[in-house]
């Protein structure tokens, strides 16, 4: 693919980046296979900083990032930041796999269809990102939820001098002890407990994310194109200025966008996360065994620290969605050219 970034200049330059791996060159058993082994690792590393951001946005008054960790290592061990992990990562690895071929169909079918439809590439890139964006976390929130609710409720465990609410105060053995415990409770509506706020939240911050992720990729090989026409480094004798970035600077560009991408959509969809989780961990007192509404949650929210507690845990999760976005999407790449078909594969790297 050639990026132009100075078309209304008399000398242009063009940016040769690797062709896009679409769904039809991937090997799918190799494409999973990988996939469930390399996002099992994403998630342990960020782990932490979820539960981090799980016991702000339940906490009844502000406090610290660093200060909660501290408190948590202190009085709990250093295991408590893994509290819920398993639970998790048995998880991921099915709501991956719906999230990763879900994206791919819904890019590849979309894309071909806006630039059929006379879009130009880099709007169709944006809407097919986007749609493609939205579809995958609607696919994968069947999944996500029952162990979100299970995961969260584990996360939120504190020790004897624990400040948190009434719900961590209920102990769970295991992810299966909190399951079994839910489902007598609750019932099955239990395990979907905020479901419909979850894709409120995830299905337009992943649109959101992804088709921001485009954007931001024209806009960085863009500046790196114009940065190339100021330096002239190479030309041809049509005064038309050429740059092949070798693999470091395309993850390093990839990496970048993605972080920009995260931090958009955080700041965005923060305060639908807040609401989500707190559906998800606490029990609502007023009403018995039923949970809270999503109208007595943003009342508890503002009567315990106005509209900024909306906001409480956005720190740990514009930090973690983020490094979440970049490893992600380098991991997600590296992924796909692993998983290419051999003659796919061969191609590409000589794009």
């Amino acid at each position: 693919m050639n990026l132009s970034a100075a078309e209304e200049e008399s000398s242009a330059q063009e940016i040769h980046i690797p062709a896009e791996i679409d769904w039809q060159m991937l090997d799918k058993s190799k494409f999973f296979f990988l996939g469930a082994a390399l996002f099992s690792g994403v998630s342990a590393v960020l782990y932490p900083v979820v539960l981090l951001k799980t016991r702000q946005q339940v906490a009844q008054s502000q406090v610290s990032c660093i200060r909660a960790a501290f408190s948590i290592v202190r009085l709990e061990g250093f295991r408590a930041l893994y509290r819920g992990f398993g639970t998790s990562l048995m998880g991921t690895i099915p709501a991956r796999a719906l999230y990763m071929a879900a994206l791919e169909i819904t890019k590849s079918n979309i894309g071909t269809a806006t630039v059929r439809l006379g879009f130009p590439e880099p709007t169709a890139a944006a809407i097919s990102n986007a749609a493609a964006g939205l579809s995958a976390a609607m696919a994968a929130q069947l999944v996500w939820t029952p162990i979100d609710v299970v995961s969260q409720r584990l996360m939120v465990q504190g020790g004897r001098n624990s400040k948190l609410p009434s719900a961590s105060n209920c102990k769970y053995v295991n992810g299966i002890d909190a399951f079994r415990k839910i489902l007598r409770t609750d019932g099955p509506r239990g395990l979907y407990r905020g479901f419909g706020i979850s894709i409120l939240t995830y299905a337009p911050s992943n649109a959101v994310w992804w088709a921001s992720y485009s954007v931001a990729q024209r806009l960085v090989w863009g500046g790196i194109g114009f940065h190339i026409c100021k330096k002239d480094d190479e030309s041809n004798d049509n005064g038309v200025y050429t740059f092949r970035p070798d693999s470091k600077t395309v993850v390093a560009v990839q990496g970048v966008s993605a972080a920009m991408a995260g931090g958009v959509s955080a700041l965005i969809t923060m305060p639908l996360d807040t609401i989500k989780t707190r559906l998800q961990v606490l029990d609502g007192d007023e009403n018995g065994r039923r949970g809270p509404t999503i109208g007595q949650t943003v009342r508890n929210l503002v009567r315990e620290g106005g509209w900024m507690a909306c906001y409480r845990g956005l720190g740990p999760r514009w930090a973690s969605m983020s490094m979440s976005a970049t490893t992600m999407i380098t991991t997600y790449e590296f992924l796909k050219r692993l998983s290419t078909k051999n003659q796919s594969r061969f191609e590409t790297m000589n794009n």
